[in-house]
């Protein structure tokens, strides 16, 4: 099982710390965010951790592609 402790705290701090995350949820591969100020993510950042796929942005929420293994990064993001 991969670890994913390191790559969910860099998510934490690149998003924008805890208090630019107005909720946060997954779904089958991806983390999804409702943001108050999108513009504190630094995109380019997320995307060059390991265990991000790609980020998009839909319906109002902040996406990160993570893959099948969404409920453990998601798990160890919580935990931060």
């Amino acid at each position: 099982m991969v670890d994913y402790k390191k790559d969910a705290s860099e998510l934490l701090t690149l998003i924008g710390g805890r208090e630019n995350i107005s909720s946060v949820t997954h779904c089958a591969t991806r983390m999804r965010f409702v943001l108050q100020n999108p513009d504190n993510a630094d995109i380019e950042a997320i995307e060059d951790l390991p265990a991000v796929k790609g980020t998009f942005t839909q319906a109002g929420q902040f996406q990160v592609i993570i893959g099948n293994d969404v409920a453990i990064f998601y798990n160890e993001f919580s935990k931060t």
